[in-house]
């Protein structure tokens, strides 16, 4: 039975019904987390603890660890095996991956936090707010990362994809929900877009109708969102 993603949900054993496809979405995002560690105006990580949530396979902290060397690192995820693979692939980086997305024992934690594209999955989303309000310390920024909103073009035939392709429920908010549920946490709120600007290669069969069609989501329609615990 599919599982919504919130900070009390139990373990899934992978994402995609079809497992194989876990490689293929770390391999699919690389550009994009690259692009989005260049979006952040957090240069010198030296000192910061980071907390990746929804980490997949870790892919996007040893990115970010190549590129922006931190202190040390936390990736949550609910997927087991998933967490598995990412601390098979770790080496001696200082990260620690867990599947406890409840973050219990870690308030005020972090100074930087990043989710790409989980939080359209997370039921209780004000919950997650409240939570990352929680783990970051005062001055921490939170990026959360998604294209999947009800102002996508697309949303209508890819909420029936996600739901048919994982093993996750989604839910269905739009830009100004995010906002607005976040601001109620007390984040001050800011967002741009993601403004993917490498080469997007062409990819017959995957989750767009058309090659422009997925010219235009990389560019106009993933969202940047900035939150701030002031």
């Amino acid at each position: 039975m599919n599982q919504p993603l919130t900070s009390e949900a139990p373990t899934i054993s992978t994402w995609y019904i079809d497992p194989d496809a876990e490689d293929a979405m770390a391999d699919g995002h690389a550009p994009i987390w690259r692009h989005l560690i260049g979006l952040v105006p957090e240069k010198d990580l030296s000192r910061a603890a980071v907390l990746d949530f929804g980490c997949n396979q870790g892919g996007f902290l040893r990115h970010l660890h190549a590129l922006r060397p931190f202190h040390k690192a936390l990736g949550v995820d609910i997927a087991r095996q998933s967490v598995d693979k990412a601390n098979a692939l770790k080496g001696n980086l200082p990260i620690q991956y867990q599947t406890d997305t409840k973050l219990a024992g870690w308030d005020g934690e972090f100074d930087i936090a990043f989710s790409h594209e989980v939080i359209y999955l997370v039921e209780d989303i004000a919950g997650h707010a409240a939570d990352m309000m929680r783990v970051l310390k005062s001055g921490g920024v939170y990026y959360a990362v998604t294209g999947c909103h009800t102002d996508n073009p697309l949303w209508p035939a890819w909420r029936k994809l996600v739901a048919e392709r994982t093993n996750t429920v989604v839910q269905d908010r739009s830009v100004t929900d995010y906002a607005r549920i976040f601001a109620e946490a007390g984040f001050q709120v800011s967002a741009r877009k993601l403004e993917f600007d490498g080469f997007v290669p062409y990819a017959p069969g995957g989750w767009t109708p058309d090659y422009a069609t997925a010219l235009d989501y990389y560019t106009q329609t993933k969202i940047v969102f900035r939150l701030v615990k002031s």
